[in-house]
Order: structure tokens, then sequence, then C-alpha cells
């Protein structure tokens, strides 16, 4: 392989085979830079030494598919490349085959590359033969081949479950499938294998995994595919505690082996209402500061009317004091940031500026001035500092001052490379209100197991009720999210109706399951890790197509093969499907 020669090899002859990177001709003498998934060598042709190799290499052009051999030397002290691996070395060729030539690529082959991202995913085949992207998915892979292992030896069997499945209401939207055989029936593609996973467990495998595709019809975001894969883990006879404790192991093992990272154990736990209380998110990036703090108590008897109705309604005011950010932010970044908390719902930001001889603020004149000292003794602002307030609803507030606080991180340029901190978020609610459907829905899955001690809410106040659900965070990412699941028919019957699910519906979706739970089923929980996610954390980037091979763009089209497309008649009548014009 091109970037495996090594200085051992000096003297031997040896066969090497792939792309040309570049070609320089230097008058009777011609470099040509060969390149394969392992790297670069330089391979040299003298028209002195060998006319016929020579004539053949003046001919070559980037990206033509070659053979050749040659005797391995050390290069000359002052042509050796530091940016390669074989660069102290080349290789003298005597025979040159071209096995393919090429057109002139529409990207260039290089890390460098400056193409837009629709023109690369078009013509990906030569995007993916690019170092970096060679790279990105030689640690997906082994990524995925050290948990194979590593649950291998925690005695996890891997068992592959079915993709054409029944279609279920299980949340997000499913991919359908039309069955030829049954006109007018259809399969779905699974969101996640949780249905299988639990009646596994009631087939006695009690630690199942598998590294499985599953698919949601959702719009797409940078972190986000209709497709993804999934790292599914299922376990019998257990608790969170279990659960949190193996895959904790397994994670920071492998951090420990990709990056040499040290992740301290166990990890640190917080509980969902923590998390949005002092981060504004249930994925709180722990890396830095700017928490939000509650400044309700300091403005009880205001008369101030955009803080006194959010608390008269019920809703919630807290404020972030972003150090130093009084002296760094100009005003026009200041206003910047009221529109910024718009995005999320919030009809506007309050803002203090702290200095040594004032407060500089728009709201001032409507505080009294033990309502201001109040206020910076609960955020504890200091000379040089901006306290940002917003007062509305819980969920707005806690969904524009975590968007906030992320904002104010990236504008104060925080270094946080080298930085990972994991957390445990626990006791999520487990149903949430949907205002559109009238009806409550699970935060999770309908299969999530509420604690034991909130069950009897479910009857009088099913939004206060908590799940024994758990999501492993990193560095304001959810990588993995999991939960004990409901193993009693009754419970997991009660659960439906709360969810609105009248018996028979619920007996037609999930009677299988059901049914199963009839002949003696063990607690179980699990999680499930997103790989491509993993992966991306690993590599530092952010755009999950650099860790897929092929991806979709945001509208789930394939640039490089035009799917989805149009099907044929013939095919449509077979699966007995009239299109409608729309």
């Amino acid at each position: 392989m091109c970037g495996k020669i090594t200085e051992e090899q000096v003297g031997d002859t040896v066969k090497l085979s792939g792309w040309v990177q570049n070609r320089r001709d230097l008058g009777g003498v011609v470099f040509i830079d060969l390149r394969d998934r392992t790297g670069i060598v330089q391979l040299v042709f003298n028209s002195e030494t060998d006319k016929n190799a020579f004539l053949v290499a003046d001919r070559l052009r980037s990206e033509y598919v070659v053979q050749v051999e040659g005797v391995v030397v050390e290069r000359d002290p002052d042509n050796v490349n530091d940016n390669i691996t074989t660069g102290t070395l080349e290789v003298l060729c005597n025979k040159v085959e071209v096995l393919d030539q090429a057109q002139t690529p529409p990207i260039y082959i290089d890390d460098n590359d400056t193409s837009k991202e629709s023109v690369r995913l078009k013509y990906r085949y030569l995007d993916l033969r690019k170092s970096r992207m060679h790279q990105n998915m030689k640690v997906r892979h082994q990524v995925s081949k050290f948990i194979r292992n590593y649950l291998d030896d925690e005695g996890f069997m891997e068992v592959e479950t079915p993709f054409l499945t029944k279609p279920t209401p299980e949340g997000a939207r499913s991919f359908l499938v039309p069955s030829r055989v049954q006109k007018g029936n259809f399969f779905a593609l699974p969101q996640s294998p949780q249905l299988f996973k639990q009646i596994l467990m009631v087939a006695g495998f009690d630690r199942y995994y598998q590294i499985v595709k599953c698919f949601r019809d959702e719009d797409l975001r940078q972190d986000r595919q209709p497709e993804f894969t999934q790292v599914d883990i299922e376990l019998s006879f257990v608790d969170e505690n279990d659960v949190m404790a193996i895959n904790e192991g397994m994670i920071a093992s492998l951090f420990k082996e990709m990056l040499d990272v040290d992740v301290e154990l166990p990890m640190r736990r917080m509980t969902y209402l923590d998390a949005m209380n002092r981060f504004g998110s249930d994925k709180p990036d722990l890396r830095f500061g700017l928490e939000l703090m509650d400044i309700k108590d300091a403005l009880q008897d205001t008369g101030f009317k955009v803080f006194a109705d959010a608390i008269a309604k019920g809703g919630d005011v807290r404020a972030i004091n972003a150090k130093g950010c009084g002296d760094a932010f100009s005003r026009r970044e200041i206003d910047a940031l009221v529109e910024y908390v718009k995005i999320y719902r919030a009809k506007g930001l309050a803002w203090i500026r702290v200095t040594e001889e004032e407060v500089k603020s728009p709201i001032e004149k409507f505080l009294t001035e033990t309502e201001i000292n109040d206020i910076l003794v609960k955020t504890d602002a200091q000379p040089g500092d901006l306290v940002l307030i917003v007062a509305d609803k819980q969920d707005v507030v806690w969904d524009s001052l975590g968007a906030l606080r992320l904002e104010i991180a990236r504008k104060m340029e925080l270094d946080l490379s080298g930085k990972y901190e994991f957390a445990w978020i626990t006791d999520f609610p487990l149903l949430e209100y949907d205002e559109e459907e009238k009806r409550y829905v699970a935060k999770h899955h309908p299969f999530t197991s509420p604690k034991p001690e909130d069950i009897d809410l479910m009857d009088t106040d099913p939004l206060k009720v908590r799940a024994r659900a758990y999501d492993m965070v990193l560095n304001g990412a959810e990588i993995g999210g999991g939960s004990i699941r409901i193993h009693n028919k009754d419970l997991q019957q009660k659960l439906f109706e709360t969810l609105g699910f009248s018996e028979e519906r619920a007996s037609e979706n999930f009677g299988f399951l059901l049914e199963a739970f009839q002949y003696g089923t063990p607690p179980h929980g699990g999680i499930a890790f997103g790989l491509d996610r993993l992966v991306m954390q690993i590599l530092h980037t952010e755009n999950i197509r650099d860790v897929i091979a092929f991806p979709k763009t945001q509208n789930h089209s394939c640039p490089m093969t035009n799917a989805p497309d149009e099907a044929e008649m013939a095919r449509l009548e077979e699966l007995g499907l009239i299109l409608k014009k729309i």
C-alpha cells in the first residue's frame, strides 16, 4: 500500500496500485504522487534508465488508475517531504500500466477543496477519495468494531431484527412500504427496534445489542438524517444503575481508545428539572458556566408589568450573567441578542450593564433601586458584567435562555477544545401535553416505565409523573438515551389509556406485545446510542454528513443517485397504487 512503504524496504522491488494525485515534469524526469486509502508515495520515472515507462508516465493525468513496479530508495535530504508518512522515500519505477483513464474531476481530490457541498454530494464517490473522508470512515469503522468487541466481552449477543414491520404510532413519522402481495397494506421501516428488542427480552435473550439502521420521516437538520445508525442495547433483570454502569463504562473505554481521553466515572447525574432550570436544555453543554438563575424572589412585588405578568401567570423570570460582556459587547451586539431570543418565542430580552459607577439598562426606570440591587446580588454581577433577563412561560424562558447561553459562548469564543463533559440526565417527565391533538403524548416512547412512586399520579396529575428514563449527554449533544421499560401488561394498557388509546386501538397496534407480556416477562431496560453522533463527537465535526458515506440532503434527496425518483406506472399498478395530483 502506498502509505505503508517504510525505510526497511529500501532496495526492495515493490508493486503499487492507486490513483495519480498529481504529476510534475522536470524534463527527462517525471514525478508522480500515487495515492490509495493509506496515503501517498512519490514515484520517479527517468527517461534515461527506462524510456518505455517514462513515456507512459508522461501521459498520466490526475485520477488515472495505475499499477507500477519499482525499487524503493531514499530521497535526497533536500527533497524530504515532512507532510506525508513516506516523505523520506520514493520509488524508482521501471514498469507502469494504466488500468483506467479519468476525465478532469469536477471537484479537487484534496482536503482543502472548497467546492459547494451540493456539488461534493453529487460527486460523492470523488469526495470520498479525499484523505479526510477516508479517515472519517476509518474512525467510524473503528468505533463500530470497538463497540462490538466490548459488548461481546460483556456477554451481549447481536441479534438482527426486521426492517419490514408493522406500522405503529410510536412518535415520529414512519416511512411506509406498500405490499405487492397484500395490496392496500403497508410495512413500516422501523424508527428503532424497540418492540422487537423487548420481545427478545421475553424470549430470554437477556443481553442483546445491534448496530442497526433506523428510519424516521422527519424534517432534517445538521445532526439528523432520515436514515441513521443506532447502537441498540437491551438487558433483562436490571435497573437504571445497572444500565448506566455498563454503558458509561463502554463509552469511557471508547473515548480512551479513540482519543486517549480519561472519562471520570461514575459520570455526573442531573435531573431533568435541574438541567432545564440551570442550563435551559435537557442536553446541557457543561464545559462552561453561564448558568440560568432564578430571580423571581427579587421581583415578587415589582411594578414592572412585563415581570409582574409573567409571575402572576405562573411563569418564570430567569437571568444569565455574561461575565465581562458588559465591556466586551457593543450596544449593537446586545440588540442582536434581543432579536436572537425572539427566534425561541421570547417576546423580548431585558438587560443590565454593570459599570464601576452605575448600572445602565432600558428597564432601570421601571424597577426600584432595591429590585435592581437584589437582581445584581442574585446573579453575582460585578462591574463589567452584563445581566440578561427573560420573563415568560417557563418553557419559553428555558428555550430562549438555553439557546442564548450557547450563543454568548460562541460570541465570547471560549476555548472548549479538548474538553469532554459527560452527564446522565434523569427523571424526565413521562408525558407531555400536545396542544394540537389535545391529548397526552409520551416524552420518549409509550413503553417507558413510570417511577413506581408516581404511578398513582397517572390518574390525578399525569404531567407530574416521572419516567425511569436516562439520557447520556456530551458537550451539548444527546449521544444516547434509554429507559427501564414497562414489562407488565396491565401497566402498559394503563399508559395506553392515558395516551388516549382505546383498548381496541391498543390491541390493534400493539396486541402482539401485550400478548407476549402474558407469558412471563422479565424486568428489562436499555439504551440506544446514535452511532453517527458518537463519531461526530470523536471527529469534532458538527456536520453529520461528514461521517456517513452516502448521506441525504435537507430535502431527503441523494444528489448522486437522484433518489427519490418517480416509479414506473407498471410498478405502481402491481402495488395497487394510484397517484393523486397535488
